[in-house]
């Protein structure tokens, strides 16, 4: 089995990385593939991540992604390249900004602006990260889809995904939380190394946090990725890198979900590296209906 689990981890960081590995075709113009996912729409963490590695690539290597903001507007289809436009909206001294549309068939199915920073000094400080178990006393999701290979969308997450994510209150990937809560702890992290800058770090960690961003919510209401008859999908995405981190290293994902209304709902997420410093924080909005 774990020879199996290793051809699994190789296939997976494989594809994300060729999916996050865009062709050039002018300045500020670029074309990327999709994961093919079981229901065919694009993912909505991997256009995220497409688009912040084309804003990337029309700014100096001295300066770093340090936000984004991005509205989900359509969804895209999965089959189809995506082709993506970069509008220069400023480079000033310290910082720049970038415009992203991601765009199939001349119409947006993203749009995102990104900031980029020069390094520079100032305050310090940050939240402390909670005191919780390793990831290595945390089954892998990996192990709890395992026993369901063959099946579509297990096979999707056990050979294309590029991340293991480990849920300290247990994964919602095959039923609800027996307990439901509002909050939700979850270590995750690349399969496998990962031999890129550090814009496809940050890159990858918005691809991975879109996986678990809307879980806090599914957790609360007693739902989870498999309740039959739920509608769910992303609205919104923003995000902050406050430091390096390496997206194959492990990070501690702490997640709420404070408020859910009008078929929306909001969750929050610090992401810590495992010796506690703050590397990242997000937000998304999305929608979710339950089944009556």
């Amino acid at each position: 089995m774990a020879h199996t689990e290793d051809v699994w981890a190789d296939a997976a960081v494989s594809a994300g990385i060729a999916a996050l590995t865009l062709r050039r075709e002018g300045d500020t113009s670029f074309e990327g593939d999709s994961l093919p996912m079981p229901g065919g729409r694009v993912f909505g963490g991997q256009v995220l991540a497409q688009a912040l590695m084309a804003a990337g690539a029309t700014v100096d290597q001295d300066r770093f992604a340090h936000s984004l903001h991005g509205y989900f507007l359509r969804a895209g289809d999965a089959t189809r390249p995506i082709q993506f436009e970069v509008e220069v909206l400023r480079d000033g001294r310290s910082f720049s900004a970038r415009r992203t549309h991601a765009l199939q068939a001349g119409r947006p199915i993203l749009s995102m602006i990104t900031s980029f920073q020069i390094d520079q000094q100032g305050p310090e400080h940050s939240v402390t990260m909670p005191e919780v178990p390793g990831p290595e006393s945390v089954p892998s999701g990996v192990d709890v889809l395992a026993p369901f290979a063959g099946h579509p969308s297990a096979d999707f997450w056990l050979t294309k995904a590029p991340f293991d994510v480990r849920h300290l209150e247990g994964s919602l990937f095959v039923g609800p939380d027996k307990r439901p809560k509002q909050y939700q702890t979850a270590w995750m992290k690349v399969r496998g190394p990962v031999d890129g800058p550090d814009l496809m770090h940050r890159a990858l960690l918005a691809f991975g946090s879109d996986q678990v961003m809307l879980e806090p919510l599914l957790r609360r209401h007693g739902a989870s990725w498999v309740t039959p008859d739920i509608a769910f999908a992303s609205l919104d995405h923003a995000m902050w890198w406050h430091r390096p981190a390496r997206a194959d290293e492990w990070l501690l994902f702490v997640q709420d979900a404070p408020t859910a209304q009008g078929g929306r709902g909001l969750t929050g997420t610090w992401v810590f590296s495992e010796d506690g410093r703050l590397v990242a924080s997000a937000s998304q909005e999305g929608m979710i209906h339950l089944p009556r």
